[in-house]
């Protein structure tokens, strides 16, 4: 969900690999901290609940691949969906599994914490670390140096819209808005012509709403936050988040042209997309792969545009990634054995030709996506590699995202909210909720509100 990812001058299309390879072979201490004598027992973080049985088979198909090619290793798969809402207290009650996964936000603070296990010496004997996006390995390092968490993805938040409405709807599927006036006028039109909600807006209790506000804001110009560190500020009442809510505001109520539901989170939103509910919404560009996993989309239906950006110079888009952790309390041979899968399921298939094809085959096989845009973790090298082995087996509708990979070139890419920024969402969550449930609220007195909550959270340190 929420993610972050530093600007970088190698935001590239890349591609989503939900990663699978035969070889399961992790080079570097990993192997040699594993006891072959005795099997060593690991859980680990599978698809988010509900997910279709394809890609449920798909996933155990992995976990057979990995534990044939490592028989000292037993995994068990849990079902796993990181959320705002309740990821602090499941890290507190001990029940993540032993490798799970973080957005980019919570990498260095969790593991400023002592609540991440300690992938040093393991991930740097491996030959592709050198290889990272300096900008994005540095989201898994905490201030000790120590390597806390490896990037395993990397996107920019982008629009998605149904081309079937928008074609009822009278309008080109093959031109979305690339203006907020037009996006407003076309909202408008696809709710008057289709009865569907035009725009839909996360508006969940679980960091979600204030995700998007401060997407839109950074969209506008602006920023939730100034200063870094000790000298961090909430910025919340600056005059693009006020713009952005008062858009928001005129499509809701004056419009008509949002629907009638307003508690989205990520999952329930993609969900109602995919069921031709919703004309367009804003979320990271790597969605169309859950919504092919959980929710059975119809490829045909799916389109991707960049994010409508302001005229001015302070514009541009959010952007994040997801990093694997591995559990503090896994002993040294679990964390060792965590690091192979580790390697095995996400790294292998970007960094590795004969684990890329056979990924892709295994991927396809199951009807599972291959080809969605995402931005690069590593350096272009390995990026155009990687695109070169993968191009013979891409089964995403690839021309029906040519509007977000030939557009986000031109954006500036921009990092989440340095200090407390899971918190600073909440903190925004119930001015969204407000602005979208109450037809009086003023955007400005709302902000102005909010904004001493979201100082005491920068204060307090709290991160998650």
């Amino acid at each position: 969900m929420t993610f972050k990812m530093r600007p970088s001058s190698s935001v590239l299309k890349g591609v989503t690999v939900a990663a699978v390879s035969a070889l399961a072979v992790s080079v570097g201490s990993a192997a040699q901290a594993v006891a072959k004598s005795s099997v060593i027992h690991i859980s680990v973080a599978s698809l988010i609940p509900g997910s279709t049985a394809a890609a449920t088979e798909q996933f155990g198909n992995q976990v057979a691949e990995f534990e044939a090619a490592n028989p000292g290793i037993a995994v068990r798969s849990v079902q796993y969906q990181w959320l705002g809402s309740t990821f602090a207290a499941k890290l507190a009650a001990g029940t993540l599994p032993t490798v799970f996964t973080v957005p980019f936000t919570d990498g260095r603070s969790l593991g400023n914490n002592g609540q991440l296990a300690n992938l040093t010496k393991y991930a740097q004997a491996e030959p592709y670390y050198k290889d990272f996006n300096p900008a994005v390995i540095a989201e898994g390092i905490d201030a000790k140096k120590q390597v806390v968490a490896i990037p395993t993805a990397a996107y920019a938040q982008a629009l998605s819209y149904n081309r079937q409405l928008f074609s009822q709807a009278g309008l080109n599927p093959n031109k979305p808005p690339t203006t907020w006036t037009q996006l407003e006028a076309d909202a408008k039109q696809i709710s008057q012509r289709t009865g569907k909600a035009g725009y839909a807006e996360m508006g969940a209790s679980d960091n979600t709403a204030g995700w998007i506000l401060t997407t839109l804001d950074y969209a506008l110009g602006g920023r939730m936050e100034s200063g870094v560190g000790s000298k961090a500020k909430a910025t919340f009442d600056n005059p693009q988040a006020v713009q952005a809510l008062n858009m928001l505001k005129a499509m809701r109520w004056g419009d008509n042209s949002m629907g009638a539901n307003f508690t989205y989170g990520w999952s329930t939103i993609n969900q109602a997309f995919a069921a031709g509910q919703v004309g367009m919404f804003i979320s990271g560009s790597d969605v169309y792969t859950n919504m092919v996993q959980a929710y059975n989309i119809n490829p045909s239906i799916y389109g991707l545009a960049p994010i409508p950006t302001a005229n001015n110079k302070t514009a541009g888009v959010l952007g994040g990634g997801t990093l694997a952790v591995v559990n503090p309390k896994a002993n040294p041979a679990q964390v060792a054995a965590a690091m192979k899968w580790i390697n095995f399921y996400y790294m292998e298939p970007l960094v590795n030709r004969q684990a890329a094809i056979r990924n892709a085959k295994s991927l396809v096989k199951n009807k599972q996506p291959v080809g969605v845009p995402e931005m690069p973790v590593f350096n272009q090298a390995i990026y155009n590699k990687d695109q070169k082995w993968l191009k013979p087996f891409i089964n995403v509708p690839e021309k029906q995202f040519a509007p977000f990979t030939n557009g986000v070139f031109k954006q500036n890419l921009i990092p989440e909210p340095e200090a407390a920024t899971q918190a600073i969402y909440g903190d925004l969550d119930s001015v969204v909720q407000s602005v979208l449930t109450n037809q009086g609220s003023d955007p400005s007195s709302l902000l102005s509100q909010a904004n001493g909550t979201g100082q005491a959270s920068i204060q307090s340190g709290s991160g998650t």
